[in-house]
């Protein structure tokens, strides 16, 4: 196996912040119903140039991991999989290769919620903005229509960074999403609230009622509104972590 690279990492205490951020995330994604089984996949990138990065080891629930858990990775390994730790080989060839083509990805989530799946599985899956949760999204996420299977080759997660362009989301028709940004708090906070949007719009079409879709320019305001309220992403994982404290204090070990 290839060494991990020490001259880009970030600092200790970073580092160490990163690993009990994720293991937040994934505790609480776990009481959403968020979670898959022992599917799905969350990453944070450690180094500078973001090919370093921690991810949930293979087959451990999402109730259950513990910051000392993540995996330490390089995307330059090509004998990842070949270590006797190694991570799953979806999870492997999606993040691995984002990491490595997206350095401006800081945390990468991969999750098949089942509100967001469902719209995944329509036609048009479009998040269209019908609130100021859906809002928040307008313009903001980018299609995926050509789900040929499970990520088993570094041609589809290379096929997926190409997908998703100068956007932050990934739409995954028939599949899933997948929500980058500059944190994991951002990521999570995003993810969530995409999970909101997409249950209030199926809830909309269930009712068999024409959508009142906002106007472009109502909608790309609200967007930017959303992106421009301060320290909503950061307040949002620090009382989950608040809770998480005092309910299942393990997942900072």
């Amino acid at each position: 196996m290839n060494m991990l690279r020490n001259d880009d990492m970030l600092s200790d205490a970073e580092v160490s912040q990163a690993r009990i951020d994720l293991a937040a995330s994934f505790r609480w994604f776990a009481r959403l119903g968020m979670h898959e089984a022992v599917a799905n996949h969350l990453s944070v990138a450690v180094s500078k140039d973001g090919t370093r990065f921690l991810m949930n080891p293979r087959g451990r629930h999402f109730s259950r991991v513990r910051a000392s858990d993540l995996l330490l990775l390089d995307s330059a390994d090509q004998s990842t999989l070949q270590r006797s730790d190694a991570p799953d080989p979806t999870a492997w060839y999606i993040h691995g290769r984002l990491h490595a083509l997206l350095p401006a990805a800081r945390c990468i989530m991969h999750l098949h919620p089942i509100h967001t799946t469902a719209l995944a599985g329509l036609e048009d899956s479009t998040l269209y903005p019908i609130d100021q949760n859906t809002m928040r999204f307008f313009e903001r996420v980018a299609t995926d229509a050509d789900f040929g299977g499970m990520a088993l080759a570094n041609d589809e997660g290379d096929r997926l960074a190409a997908q998703m362009g100068d956007k932050s989301i990934l739409m995954m028709g028939n599949h899933g999403i997948t929500i980058t940004g500059p944190s994991v708090a951002f990521a999570f906070d995003e993810m969530v609230y995409f999970e909101r949007a997409a249950q209030t719009l199926i809830v909309a079409y269930s009712s068999g009622r024409k959508l009142k879709i906002a106007p472009d320019a109502v909608a790309r305001l609200t967007a930017k509104q959303w992106l421009d309220y301060p320290n909503l992403a950061d307040d949002h994982l620090s009382e989950v972590k608040a809770i998480l404290d005092r309910e299942e204090p393990d997942y900072r070990q």
